[in-house]
Order: C-alpha cells, then sequence, then structure tokens
C-alpha cells in the first residue's frame, strides 16, 4: 500500500497542516460526542436532583420539653401543688402528662383523697396545653364535674361522680378511671372505686393495658364491691 501523501502547494512543497487536522478531532464536536456516550450509558448529563422531600414534622405524642416521669400522688407537696399525671389522648390511646394539684396542709386522709381526685378531674378537663396540642393530645373529659366521698353504705374508698360513670362516653371513663387508679385518690392497685350521683351501688374500675391501647374501642371493665 503507497503512503498518503499530503497535498502540495503550489511551489511543489507538501502541505502537512491539512493531513494534522485531519487526524486531530475537531473540539467543537467533543461535547456532543460526550453527551451521546453518556446517553449510551444510561447516565443523563444533565439530572440534578431537586426534590429532598417534605420537611420532617413532629412526632406524633412527643413531649421534647416534658421532663422525666412525675412522683405520684403521693409526693411532698412543691410551691405548685402535689406533682401529678393524667392521662390525655393521643393517638387514639391514652398517654401521661404531667400535672400539679392543690392540697392544703393538714387534710385528713379521707378529705385528701377527694381533694385530689377533684383536681385530677378538673386537670383532665382542661384544654391541653399549647405543647401538647400541637403535639397531638387531646382530652374527652367536659367541665363541671364534681366529685364527693362515699355514701353511707359504700366502701370507703369509693368516689361519687356527678355524672354516672355509665354515661360517660368509653375515651373520658378511660382517662378518668386511669388517671384515679394511679393517684393518691385510690388504693394504688391499678383500679378505683366509683358510683354516681345518687344512691345506686358503686362499682370497681380496672385500668388494664387493653383500656390504655384501645380506650375507644375497650371499656374499663367492673366489678361489683361490698358494702362499706
Amino acid at each position: 500500500m503507497r503512503p498518503v501523501r499530503g497535498t502540495e502547494d503550489v511551489h511543489g512543497i507538501p502541505d502537512t497542516r491539512g493531513a494534522g487536522r485531519a487526524r486531530g478531532v475537531r473540539p467543537w464536536l467533543a461535547v456532543p460526542l460526550l453527551a451521546v456516550l453518556l446517553a449510551g450509558c444510561g447516565i443523563r448529563a444533565t439530572e440534578v436532583p431537586t426534590d429532598f422531600g417534605p420537611a420532617p414534622s413532629r412526632v406524633p405524642c412527643s413531649l421534647s420539653d416534658v421532663s422525666g416521669p412525675s412522683a405520684s400522688g403521693g409526693a411532698p407537696q412543691t410551691s405548685a401543688g402535689v406533682p401529678v399525671q393524667v392521662f390525655l389522648l393521643c393517638s387514639s390511646q391514652l398517654v401521661t402528662v404531667d400535672r400539679a394539684v392543690r392540697v392544703p396542709d393538714g387534710t385528713g386522709e379521707a378529705e385528701r383523697r377527694v381533694l385530689v381526685a377533684q383536681g385530677l378531674l378538673d386537670e383532665l378537663a382542661r384544654t391541653p396545653r399549647a405543647s401538647e396540642t400541637e403535639a397531638g393530645y387531646t382530652t374527652d373529659v367536659r367541665g363541671g364535674m364534681s366529685v364527693s366521698g362515699p355514701g353511707p353504705k359504700d366502701p370507703e374508698d369509693t368516689l361519687r361522680l356527678s355524672t354516672p360513670p355509665a354515661d360517660l362516653a368509653s375515651y373520658a371513663l378511660a382517662q378518668i378511671v386511669c388517671t384515679f387508679s394511679d393517684s393518691a385518690a385510690a388504693e394504688g392497685d391499678g383500679s378505683v372505686v366509683l358510683g354516681g350521683p345518687g344512691a345506686g351501688p358503686p362499682r370497681r374500675y380496672a385500668c388494664t393495658p387493653e383500656v390504655r391501647s384501645r380506650p375507644g374501642a375497650q371499656v374499663p371493665p367492673s366489678s361489683g364491691v361490698d358494702g362499706g
């Protein structure tokens, strides 16, 4: 095969500039050539991720500004009152939050139980705090309800509500039963004896794990009690 010869100019001198340009790759061809190669490999040269999803939201029922669990109703009273816990509703479950109730010094045991119960009832009826509302906390207990001590034939730990327990919505009853049973208003065995305003016999209501996890579907179980 004969070697390729360059062209000659008008003076007969070989011109090698054309051959050099033929062997080289013109710069303006490099960019589209690179794009074709990248496309062939399945890579989009201009693909830049811009959607990072929605901003993270607050975890439901999470209160970052709340300290650890408070002591039970038997804790010493501070300037804010006796530290207690009440059960609010969040994500269709019962969740405790910290509160305080006022009990005068020197109050007898029977009267103290009623005062603590009334304070708990009032706290349950209050609108949850701003941070709690933001985290999804609510309450189904309505205001205006009162509590009194046992009747003449009731067990000594009976608490009588101004609204019969049977007339309360399941959520409200669960909140009251679990809050009372976990406080100085009851005997501390996970149950509380409740009655209505009349002379009807009271019943012992229990706060079970099922009631705490499904208060709307699981009514607090109850049983009859012997008279005092």
